[in-house]
């Protein structure tokens, strides 16, 4: 005897199967939701660096958004986790290990060598891509296979800026101050190595924190020295109260920072006595790049501020990651971590390649002064 299907269970049938029938494409046709992670201060002193970040990371975010990439077959659309790691390497670990949690496939941060050196081993237990702009050397000794420098490092930004405090300044009597962080720490030992290649070395060598405002006892010691350069291993806050209070104690020397002193906000909250002043940032000159101009513009019009220092190597940091994702054809990170190791990504900010360590190749510094209140490029060297 034939079995067949009762009328009204056939109907039954038919109509679940229409119901479904819509569920299973829209299923097919879901995006893949990828989260990219972002860390930097955003509050306390250093929140504007950090901000400056996050804007450029969610520009980035929002391009590749506006025209989806597919992978394995399904158009992705990125997700941006953001954290705030105060600048602290005890709140950095513990935002690594949230963003681990979260499930993002690469970070893009941290913005502190002192919060980013810590964290790189979080990322690398968990075989997640970091594409970073600290640059303490130790980021990338460690030998993280997860770790990326974005930036030049210091060995390359304290070297330049000391030739140049020799070579063009014709500096003789040289001082150096930092703030003890791994950040300024690691840029005044690198412009002091390299003034000791030219058979020079500082007159003195003192030490403050990234917390202080008051710096009257450190620079009437240096005053004594009768120096001619001083160098300052800190940030744009620190640094900015040291050249008014240079100028007030009768210090002609030219003050020399790297990267965290060359902001506008180091020109605001110096006034009249930033100018003259020197500083260097591990990359090329924004404006010099067809897509560094594009990028400059549009960023401008959207957040209604000028660029203030590294938020385009973080967007450059998330389009080679996308870049990696789609070469390999996997979100997964343990497939598109080796693509970014033998990138070749024609960013905002470089033409970006790194070497076994993660370091970027051929990186640039720019050395600019302050001149008509506003930073103006001096030299790129490489």
């Amino acid at each position: 005897m034939k079995h067949s299907i009762a009328p009204r269970a056939l109907h039954l049938v038919l109509a679940l199967g229409g119901m479904m029938a819509p569920f299973a494409i829209s299923a097919a046709q879901a995006d893949t939701v990828v989260k990219i992670g972002f860390s930097s201060p955003l509050s306390g002193p250093q929140a504007h660096y950090g901000k400056d970040n996050e804007n450029a990371t969610r520009m980035a975010i929002d391009d590749l958004n506006a025209k989806p990439i597919t992978i394995g077959g399904q158009k992705v659309k990125f997700e941006l986790v953001s954290e705030d790691d105060q600048a602290d390497p005890r709140v950095g670990t513990q935002v690594a290990q949230r963003l681990v949690d979260a499930g993002v496939k690469a970070v893009i941060g941290h913005f502190n060598s002192g919060v980013s050196i810590p964290a790189s081993r979080i990322y690398s237990d968990a075989g997640i891509p970091q594409l970073s702009v600290s640059t303490n050397p130790a980021y990338t000794t460690a030998g993280y296979k997860t770790a990326f420098r974005l930036v030049g490092s210091d060995s390359q930004v304290g070297g330049s800026l000391g030739r140049y405090a020799v070579m063009q300044l014709k500096a003789q009597r040289i001082a150096v101050i930092d703030d003890r962080s791994a950040y300024g720490q690691g840029i005044a030992d690198e412009f002091i190595k390299s003034l000791q290649t030219m058979g020079k070395k500082p007159v003195k060598r003192e030490y403050t924190s990234d917390k202080a405002t008051d710096f009257t006892a450190i620079l009437t010691a240096l005053k004594a020295q009768n120096p001619d350069v001083v160098f300052y291993g800190g940030a744009d806050a620190q640094a900015a109260p040291m050249a008014r209070q240079m100028k007030r104690l009768g210090i002609n020397a030219k003050l020399m920072g790297g990267d965290m002193l060359s902001t506008p906000t180091f020109i605001k909250l110096a006034g009249a006595d930033s100018a003259g002043h020197f500083s260097a940032v591990p990359g090329g000159e924004l404006g010099s790049r067809p897509a560094g101009k594009d990028f400059e513009s549009r960023y401008k019009a959207r957040f209604k501020q000028e660029v203030v220092l590294l938020g385009p190597q973080f967007y450059d940091g998330v389009m080679i990651v996308a870049d990696a994702m789609k070469r390999a054809n996997s979100t997964e990170p343990g497939k598109f971590l080796p693509l970014i190791a033998r990138t070749g990504y024609k960013g905002v900010t470089a033409d970006f390649s790194f070497d076994g360590m993660g370091n970027l190749k051929n990186a640039p510094v720019t050395i600019s002064a302050v001149e008509g209140n506003d930073w103006k490029v001096k030299t790129v060297v490489q």
